[in-house]
């Protein structure tokens, strides 16, 4: 009986703690809009979000199956090396091709709060200095829209 009432308490405690923890306003995924005004846009580049080893590996895990298809024994054994290492070396090129910087601005936005906020997206044409704009989401997710 006392073991019944212990673990209520206990479980009535963990629920009361769980829910002092929950941070109230925005959950994770959902998206948040705050307006404002730009107050400067600086041209920049964005990195590549491309990882040439992705290519280097599934070529090569391409040039190694084709390989095994190729003649028996030793020259099967050979002919899997060959297209391993050439099929890492095509996956790496082709990759290479994809990681070319991207064409970005860097937006500042003073928003209604006054807070100052910046937010660095892909060009946006039609955005300027002075615009009223709605900057959507949060963190590397964020995006300047005019309003």
């Amino acid at each position: 009986m006392a073991a019944r009432l212990f673990y209520r308490v206990a479980a009535f405690a963990m629920a009361l703690v769980l829910t002092a923890c929950a941070a109230p306003g925005s959950q994770p995924g959902s998206m948040t809009i705050r307006q404002g005004k730009i107050e400067q846009i600086t041209p920049t580049q964005i990195a590549s979000s491309h990882h040439t080893g992705v290519g280097a590996v599934l070529g090569g895990l391409t040039g190694l199956g084709i390989g095994s298809l190729i003649g028996g024994g030793t020259g099967r054994d050979v002919a899997m090396v060959v297209g391993a290492i050439g099929g890492t070396m095509a996956g790496s090129e082709v990759a290479r091709r994809y990681d070319s910087p991207v064409a970005g601005q860097e937006i500042f936005v003073r928003t209604d709060s006054g807070v100052l906020v910046e937010v660095t997206q892909p060009v946006t044409p039609g955005l300027r200095v002075g615009q009223r704009v709605f900057i959507q989401g949060n963190g590397e997710a964020a995006r300047v829209v005019p309003q």
